[in-house]
């Protein structure tokens, strides 16, 4: 139903083009719940980093899946080198499940990135187990407050060697 009517030059594709008003209404509806993105540094989750609004969004649409890509540049930049930066991306109530690409979940690219690495932390088996014997009444009384779904995150830590190593 998302696609229905986009298909403006009726040739039975839809192009980046085609599907770019969607794109924006995507990123725009996101804005409001700070895109499921939560940038911090180490051992610091209660200290979110502000972002910016997303650049270069577009989606794309392969046999009736749908896929948002979009960039979130930091409000600020922030120097990694000694200080681990993660990126937990995740719904906080956990109505929606979020994961990382297979391939290539994360890239690193600039001339600030050489002696960087991203590593990817998968939930604990356990809890992510326990959680599907879940009923719907447990998510229901789950305020909006809630941060249940930060257990589930997929993180993602980019960590720099020292500046001075």
């Amino acid at each position: 139903m998302a696609i229905e009517g986009l298909d403006t030059n009726k040739d039975g594709t839809y192009s980046k083009e085609e599907l770019q008003p969607l794109a924006q209404v995507n990123v725009e509806s996101l804005k409001d719940f700070d895109y499921f993105t939560f940038v911090h540094f180490e051992g610091e989750e209660d200290k979110t980093l502000p972002l910016k609004p997303p650049v270069d969004y577009w989606i794309d649409y392969d046999k009736n899946v749908l896929t948002l890509h979009f960039t979130l540049p930091l409000e600020k930049p922030v120097d990694t080198h000694g200080k681990p930066v993660q990126v937990d991306v995740y719904e906080p109530s956990f109505f929606v499940a979020f994961g990382f690409a297979m391939e290539k979940p994360v890239t690193l690219a600039g001339a600030d990135s050489k002696g960087c690495t991203a590593d990817i932390t998968l939930p604990d088996p356990v809890t992510t187990a326990d959680a599907k014997a879940l009923t719907e009444s447990f998510f229901s009384q789950l305020g909006p407050n809630s941060n249940f779904g930060s257990q589930f995150a997929q993180t993602a830590t980019v960590k720099c060697k020292d500046a001075h190593s």
